[in-house]
């Protein structure tokens, strides 16, 4: 099989390694990279790579396009150029995906052509194929994971090592587990996209990103790792999804755990994904959710699947209807002030009312622990508590 590489950055340059590394290896020996696109001229370092998109895009010779380009354009245009004309698609790229499924899924079914896109979620974790494989036999109702290394590196090492968020952000950012803009990974935004893939493919409706609230850890304060030490608790960055009866929510938030529960303990910038369904019951998987060679792997395990016809296509239209319920996802939330400012502190606590079941300081921190909430009343809260405070910061106790 011919492949076609847009891009050649971390990942693709792992794309690269792999196939052309793997001459001996029998699901690799008959795979070959003939043209890569990389950005401009000066990246040109060997004979196959090219500036020109139709060098790649228009080649009759290729077979099989793998964009890891990221980001919405040009990926989007290339892509969906790609389908059109019956090549089939590997990408690791969340943000399209997450997107443009549906017309990306149209487009491969009107020209006989194959979207595969595991490693957009879970970098080296094969979380799409086993929900895909799940979905044979079983109504999957709920998704939950850490999928996101970057934000577990963070909060690790807040915890383990005692570092503030912005020399540990620096750390991952030197380390290339951040970019030099982090919003993406600090205020939920790229677990948003994933677990919005994961939900869409589980329910088979595409679910509307604007429908998951994701509130991230760009707030968050050694001082508050310190509290959470005394409760035995630690923080976590997950997704959560959960369906019933024709409708579903989904969230991106902080929760807290105890290091003795599975989720509590992943270290580092490893990832736990996982999966529940009726008769399968709870399923989770562990192991590094980004960097070059795991991620690398996914988009190769992709192109073995499609050069082999081994590939889930389930499933195939995302037609179901099903509708967006804030009130199936609930919990008790640590709701923190940063400031003693008195005014500040009246304002949040007038706004939080009637929903405190507890009133604490903390060194010169102002900490409520709610009642029950569900996500509307989340959401609610914490939009209005940013508007008086915006180094307000909440977390969910799982």
């Amino acid at each position: 099989m011919k492949i076609g590489l847009l891009g050649c950055g971390t990942v693709g340059s792992g794309v690269y390694e792999i196939i052309s590394n793997g001459k001996n290896k029998k699901f690799l020996k008959d795979l070959e990279v003939v043209k890569i696109l990389v950005k401009d001229q000066s990246e040109v370092t060997m004979d196959i790579m090219t500036t020109n998109p139709a060098d790649v895009l228009e080649n009759d010779e290729i077979d099989l396009i793998v964009e890891v380009m990221g980001g919405i354009n040009p990926a989007f245009k290339f892509i969906s150029k790609a389908l059109s004309s019956g090549k089939h698609v590997v990408t690791a790229n969340k943000a399209v995906v997450a997107k443009h499924l549906k017309d990306f899924n149209k487009l491969a079914e009107e020209n006989n052509a194959i979207l595969l896109y595991e490693a957009s979620v879970g970098g080296g974790i094969p979380i799409i194929k086993s929900l895909k494989q799940a979905m044979r036999i079983d109504d999957v109702t709920k998704l939950d994971g850490i999928l996101n290394g970057t934000t577990n590196f963070i909060l690790y090492n807040m915890y383990e090592n005692n570092y503030e968020f912005d020399n540990i952000l620096r750390l991952a950012q030197s380390k290339g587990y951040a970019e030099a803009d982090p919003s993406a990974d600090i205020d939920g935004i790229d677990i948003k996209n994933k677990i919005n893939i994961l939900s869409s493919i589980a329910y088979e409706s595409i679910v509307p990103l604007e429908d998951i609230y994701s509130f991230g850890i760009r707030n968050i304060s050694k001082h508050d790792i310190d509290y959470f030490k005394k409760q035995n608790l630690t923080l976590k960055m997950l997704a959560n999804s959960v369906k019933e009866d024709g409708k579903y929510c989904a969230s991106v938030q902080p929760v807290l755990y105890t290091q003795s529960e599975l989720t509590g303990s992943v270290t580092s910038n490893f990832n736990i994904a996982g999966l529940a369904g009726e008769t399968i019951g709870d399923l989770k998987f562990y192991g590094q959710g980004a960097g070059k060679f795991p991620t690398a792997n996914a988009v190769v395990q992709d192109i073995i699947d499609v050069a082999t016809g081994s590939h889930a296509s389930y499933p195939s239209d995302f037609n179901k209807s099903i509708e967006f319920d804030g009130t199936l996802l609930t919990g008790k939330y640590y709701a923190r002030i940063h400031s003693e400012d008195k005014d500040m502190v009246q304002k949040v606590e007038n706004i939080f009312k009637d929903v405190i079941e507890e009133e604490i300081h903390f060194r010169e921190y102002y900490i409520i622990n709610t009642k029950e909430i569900d996500q509307n009343q989340f959401k609610k809260l914490a939009e209005a508590a940013l508007e008086v405070d915006e180094k307000f910061f909440m977390a969910r106790y799982n």
